[in-house]
């Protein structure tokens, strides 16, 4: 062995080793909780009070089905998902387009929107959650979709257009003059030319506002108190009251809820590096 690869060998056992191994025990330790919520949904509920920690002794499925009927799940899915999806479209929309006025017009007035919006960022929910109470019910928004989603549009937008201002400013102008010397229009170059280059951080914006949303309780519990529009963490806290605490119905709903945010986060995690380092770092 050369001295260079022995250099290398001994870099390697003496501290990549002791990363990578802290590194697995830190994966391990948030692994537990889903190890928790999967395991005890599948016992019978007496087993959980017995013993928390022990495999399921066989695959109780009725747990589900009893949480799927009890939670009416097709219809607090659909809710979540409508919410979801129309929030994450009105955040993308909006936040690109001031993003990318704010990285293009860097003086003036530019510059108090863009600190604003940093500031904004600063605030605490439970700070200004009464007041927004007061405005929604005054404004006719309580038990409606668009009164939440008007809601996540202004709670969300600060911290978007915080990452598509970084990533935008890696875009050369060049491009956009030279479209814009073709006789493109304004609209024209943001919508076929910059928007398409913001797929990274755009796949990033929707998966952390995905996870914001879909598993949000608080705020929809202030807006949406509602049955007819309860997503599915309002749902979820049926199953708890002052008296009863229905774990093995709660976990299984619980595991039904986070599926289809964790398939989302697994089809698209390859952005998510990209998306935050570029809309964090450049400029």
């Amino acid at each position: 062995m050369s001295k260079d690869n022995s250099k290398i060998a001994e870099k390697y056992t003496k501290g990549t080793f002791i990363l990578e191994v802290i590194a697995i025990l830190i994966a391990i330790l948030f692994l537990v909780p889903f190890y928790f919520v999967v395991a005890n949904s599948l016992k019978p509920f007496k087993d959980i009070i017995l013993n928390a920690l022990s495999l399921p002794k066989g695959l109780y499925f009725k747990n589900y089905t009893e949480a799927f009927k009890i939670l009416d799940y097709p219809k607090v899915f659909a809710n979540s998902l409508i919410i979801t999806l129309i929030s994450n479209c009105g955040l993308v929309i909006i936040s690109s387009m001031a993003a990318h006025w704010l990285v293009r017009h860097p003086k003036g007035i530019s510059k108090v929107f863009f600190t604003l919006f940093i500031s904004a960022m600063i605030i605490p929910f439970q700070a200004i959650m009464i007041p927004m109470v007061k405005v929604a019910h005054n404004m006719g928004w309580i038990n409606s979709y668009y009164g939440i989603i008007f809601c996540y549009l202004g709670f969300g937008v600060s911290l978007t257009v915080f990452l598509y201002h970084g990533f935008i400013k890696g875009i050369p102008v060049e491009l956009e003059e030279a479209a814009i010397v073709d006789g493109c229009s304004v609209y024209r170059v943001f919508w076929s030319i910059v928007f398409p280059l913001l797929k990274p951080i755009t796949v990033t914006v929707i998966i952390l506002n995905s996870l914001w949303i879909w598993n949000d309780f608080l705020l929809p519990l202030l807006v949406i108190p509602n049955e007819k529009y309860r997503t599915i963490p309002l749902a979820a806290n049926a199953f708890f009251s002052q008296y009863t605490k229905q774990w093995d119905l709660a976990l299984a709903g619980l595991v039904m809820s986070i599926i289809p945010i964790i398939i989302l986060f697994l089809s698209l995690q390859k952005f998510i590096i990209k998306g935050i380092t570029a809309g964090s770092v450049k400029g």
